[in-house]
């Protein structure tokens, strides 16, 4: 299975990935990983990628598209691969494309993890971490016994940055703006499998392989 995950931030694409890694047992690709186990392992792409991510800066497309190209074709991804965070863009979706046709690949799917932006400003800026220990709470489905408490080690939880009604608004509204027309991208070329998140990571799990199981691969 060749699979590509699309859904805004907070979707829970992350999650649903490692599911269907371990259902198929093909490698979740993310990018963040990808430039993380470069940059690690010293290699000329991790390098140039360092240089841009040290001053806080977005890595170029080319220089995506480069570190996606090498890791696809390593020999874990003989048997397929899902890839969650890329593509962002139509232009790296094309040029996705260009990489599967040098590489005789051919994509199975694009599938579009739905759900509404409400619900994701509630699950996002509803998150808190533990200041210490990093454990995860949500200040509606995953409360701590004392509020604003850590029930691991009594530190102080704390919203992150990322997490703030405000950065979660604008994250949005930059996934509409550049990600969202790869739905429509996905749905000329008769790859699109739509599913709607749920409340539930569970009941999610369940509507992501019925319509893996459901789809020819």
């Amino acid at each position: 299975m060749r699979l590509i995950l699309l859904g805004a931030p907070g979707a829970g694409k992350g999650t649903q990935a490692v599911v269907i890694s371990e259902k198929y047992s093909v490698p979740h690709i993310s990018t963040g990983d990808m430039f993380r186990s470069n940059i690690k392992n010293g290699t000329e792409l991790g390098k140039k990628a360092k240089e841009y991510i040290d001053k806080g800066l977005l890595v170029p497309d080319e220089l995506t598209v480069d570190i996606v190209k090498d890791r696809i074709a390593q020999p874990d991804c003989k048997g397929g691969f899902i890839l969650d965070g890329f593509p962002r863009t139509i232009y790296q979706a094309e040029k996705l494309d260009e990489i599967l046709k040098d590489l005789a690949i051919e994509l199975d799917y694009a599938l579009n993890i739905h759900v509404p932006d409400e619900e994701i400003i509630k699950r996002m800026s509803g998150r808190r971490v533990c200041s210490k220990c990093g454990m995860s709470y949500h200040i509606l489905y995953n409360q701590p016994k004392e509020k604003d408490l850590c029930d691991s080690c009594n530190s102080e939880l704390i919203q992150r940055e990322d997490d703030k009604e405000e950065t979660v608004i604008q994250r949005l509204s930059t996934y509409h703006k550049q990600t969202e027309p790869l739905i429509e991208y996905y749905e000329k070329k008769g790859k699109l499998l739509l599913v709607h998140g749920q409340d539930s990571v569970d009941d999610t799990k369940k509507e992501v392989l019925n319509a893996l199981s459901g789809a020819k691969l």
